[in-house]
């Protein structure tokens, strides 16, 4: 990682983590940017046609941070991973800037034949714990993937997706820049609390109308 670009990841994870107290503590104590560093040198290997070099490499900085980064992955500036433990890049993924993704999250294909067969990421997308974002897809810039959410087609700009499948929620327009796990916090935009609310209303009319009709046949 060229030390511009590593400056700038540093002050990214500065700005976005309250819990990172110094730019020492996020260089020796972040194993998201230690991945990001090691998947630069697996890269360059890989682009150069060294792959088996660069999947050694990427093996290594998998055992050492829980991060498995494919040297053919493409990633983009200020990208953080947060925590990391268990997150999977595969090999035509493309992941634009200011991305932050969780731990947990798999960018996964779907596909055995060869070629594009991984997502596309795109700028300033979150990505919660837990994600699964499957296949040859594109994901638009600003999006926000919820927690747990398994993603399978497309998800435009600036949409906030949540659940499995995933589907879009709406997102307020005086909420923070940063969705935290990108989820949001209110259950009222929780598509599946939005279709149990419409069932427990049917059924309360529903009830409702029972009890008129009981009350109007006559008494025997």
């Amino acid at each position: 990682m060229p030390l511009m670009f590593l400056a700038e990841t540093v002050r990214a994870y500065r700005e976005r983590d309250p819990a990172a107290r110094s730019n020492l503590e996020v260089l020796l104590c972040y194993p998201g940017l230690h991945a990001v560093g090691i998947h630069s040198v697996a890269s360059f290997c890989w682009r150069h046609g060294w792959h088996t070099l660069g999947r050694f490499i990427s093996h290594i900085g998998r055992f050492l941070t829980g991060i498995e980064i494919h040297p053919g992955a493409k990633l983009g500036r200020r990208f953080v991973i947060d925590h990391g433990m268990g997150v999977v890049i595969g090999e035509t993924a493309e992941i634009g800037d200011d991305v932050y993704i969780y731990h947990q999250v798999t960018l996964g294909g779907t596909s055995l034949s060869g070629g594009k067969r991984h997502p596309t990421i795109g700028n300033n997308v979150i990505i919660g714990a837990g994600a699964k974002v499957l296949g040859a897809i594109q994901i638009g810039d600003g999006a926000r993937i919820g927690a747990n959410a398994v993603v399978v087609s497309e998800v435009p700009a600036e949409t906030t997706v949540v659940g499995i499948p995933a589907r879009p929620v709406e997102r307020q327009a005086n909420r923070p820049r940063f969705d935290a796990y990108g989820t949001p916090c209110d259950p009222c935009l929780d598509p599946l609390f939005h279709e149990v609310e419409l069932l427990r209303a049917e059924l309360t009319s529903l009830e409702a109308r029972l009890a008129t009709q009981a009350s109007r046949q006559p008494e025997a």
